[in-house]
């Protein structure tokens, strides 16, 4: 084997030095995430400039950089909570979330990068804590779901917010009360269900009744204008219509005028 040249060696370990060199020197920040710049000659964690967004950097090799996820992501969460009564509530809950980009120096600094279990999650269950112990269970059971999920998600907000942390929304997945609690409940609404059911019947067959006195009263007016507009007069005018249109009929008949009560006609031999 050749002896390498006296000149060929140093040029050798210098171009060692530099590959080795630019592969610390260089940082590749993927998609969705972004970079916190650590310098350690220059003081520790920069937070007065943007973090290092999308692709390719170069950063000198004794500097160090942080990457963190900056899309949204979610976290879930099962607690257990006390109602306004005293009762034992399970609540499955998840959270939509993601770190103030602009601030994310700061976010390092201070809250390290398991923010997540050191400040989100701690404020998620100290929220739900507070809010589901201004409601019964029966509440928590039936309509106030989105009530406490909102809630929920105001008072996290109002904390986190000032963490920087960026909370996009608290979703209430699922309420767990004590079975005889639930059974409770469910019989108590199925009641209220009934009883409604049945003043709604009540109430149709009240109207109807109403109908039909309106309609009875109706005819009952009808009828007693009809009788005051019937004198004698027009009644036997009526009869004299009434006994010659039956005499106009081919069947064969006597007609006795002025034979009847009232001095109405008799109509006799009718076949």
């Amino acid at each position: 084997m050749e002896k390498l040249p006296k000149i060929g060696l140093p040029i050798l370990i210098l171009l060692v030095l530099t590959i080795v060199f630019i592969s610390k020197s260089t940082e590749t920040i993927g998609s969705g995430e972004a970079g916190v710049l650590y310098k350690t000659f220059g003081g520790g964690v920069v937070t007065d400039a943007p973090p290092l967004g999308e692709g390719f950097h170069i950063v000198a090799p004794w500097n160090k950089v942080i990457v963190y996820e900056v899309r949204q992501q979610e976290v879930f969460e099962k607690m257990q909570v006390l109602s306004s009564n005293g009762l034992e509530i399970k609540l499955d809950a998840s959270a939509w979330f993601q770190p103030d980009y602009e601030k994310l120096g700061l976010l390092h600094q201070q809250k390290g990068e398991n923010y997540v279990a050191r400040v989100l999650l701690p404020t998620i269950r100290s929220a739900a804590r507070s809010v589901v112990g201004r409601y019964t269970p029966e509440q928590l059971y039936s309509s106030k779901r989105d009530a406490i999920q909102k809630e929920i998600f105001e008072e996290t907000k109002k904390i986190v917010g000032d963490q920087y942390i960026q909370l996009n929304e608290v979703l209430v997945r699922d309420v767990t009360l004590p079975p005889t609690i639930k059974e409770a409940i469910e019989r108590k609404l199925k009641q209220e269900q009934e009883a409604l059911e049945y003043e709604f019947r009540l109430e149709k067959a009240k109207k109807e009744a109403e109908r039909q006195k309106i309609d009875a009263e109706g005819k009952a007016v009808a009828n007693q204008i009809l009788s005051a507009s019937l004198t004698d007069k027009i009644l036997t005018e009526k009869g004299i219509e009434a006994t010659l249109q039956l005499a106009k009929s081919p069947n064969a008949k006597v007609v006795v005028v002025g034979s009847g009560k009232n001095g109405m006609p008799i109509i006799l031999g009718n076949q």
